[in-house]
């Protein structure tokens, strides 16, 4: 659980993106700070959704260190390739002895006062709530880094998977929860909201009157079940509670009006590349739900 909670304090310096919540209100999502003198030749990120933005971008050169978090392959996408570059925990002692010429991070994770005076630039990103802002903040990272052809390679690839995986003209939407490690359910306006409608879904979170993202009792899930039940995979030895609470007995009573999906913790937290797994993953789920509905 205390990785979970660190993992989402990371993310978005607080405040998880599955929990849709907005990192800095209406700042500006780019905060350069210091001079730029060409591209960054030594790159910094501590923030695991923008490392996987700054993988699909950035030359191996360029990378200094990632965050120390997507080397977990519970929760990170990119933890194979992360595993074999360096990593930081985000101290300001540790970025400086990095010698980084950029900073990437999101709000209140770096000291962008004490980098701004030694001369380093910062890209402080907040947390994207609407697929437009995923695709927003993949360019903008582009741009810092001195590459925004790649960046549009990128957005293409997601706007392209995004195509692949939405539902057939006409298809009723099939209302699905998503449970999230704590057994907090994701609320409507949030990026995974947007994910679900893109890829044929209700989010059943509207229909329990949910306006952010929280906690469902069991009582209502039983009374008003999903037709599907996306829930994480459990970490070896330490099941989730939301784990726990789809396995719960009570739910057998409603077994046969559930489709129940894994949904990997690794796609709850970040937009950007990572849409591209999120929306094969939901697509699954809605085909093999109408498959055994048909």
């Amino acid at each position: 659980m205390t990785k979970t909670l660190d993992r989402r304090t990371a993310v978005s310096g607080g405040l998880t993106l599955a929990l849709g919540a907005s990192a800095c209100g209406a700042a500006d999502p780019v905060t350069p700070v210091g001079s730029a003198s060409g591209p960054p030749r030594r790159i910094v990120s501590v923030n695991p959704c923008l490392d996987v933005i700054l993988l699909e971008i950035a030359d191996r050169s360029q990378i200094a260190a990632l965050s120390h978090y997507s080397s977990d392959r519970y929760s990170s996408t990119i933890a194979g390739e992360a595993r074999q570059l360096p990593s930081t925990r985000g101290t300001i002692e540790e970025i400086i002895s990095l010698s980084p010429d950029l900073v990437l991070s999101g709000p209140g994770q770096a000291r962008v006062d004490l980098l701004e005076r030694l001369g380093v630039r910062a890209g402080v990103f907040p947390v994207p709530e609407t697929v437009a802002d995923s695709l927003k903040q993949v360019r903008e990272v582009a741009t810092l880094i001195g590459y925004p052809d790649r960046g549009e390679a990128v957005v293409a690839r997601i706007e392209a998977a995004l195509q692949a995986t939405a539902p057939a003209p006409g298809a009723k939407p099939l209302s699905a929860l998503v449970f999230m490690p704590g057994g907090f359910a994701s609320a409507p306006g949030t990026l995974m909201d947007e994910m679900l409608t893109r890829t044929g879904f209700r989010n059943a979170a509207t229909d329990y009157g949910l306006r952010q993202s929280m906690s469902v009792p069991l009582e209502r899930i039983i009374a008003d079940p999903p037709d599907v039940l996306l829930s994480g995979e459990a970490t070896a030895g330490a099941p989730s509670r939301a784990e726990r609470l789809v396995r719960h007995p009570a739910l057998a009573s409603v077994a046969e009006r559930i489709r129940r999906a894994t949904f990997p913790e690794r796609l709850l937290f970040c937009g950007g590349p990572v849409l591209i797994q999120t929306a094969a993953a939901l697509a699954r789920a809605r085909d093999a739900a109408q498959t055994r509905s048909a």
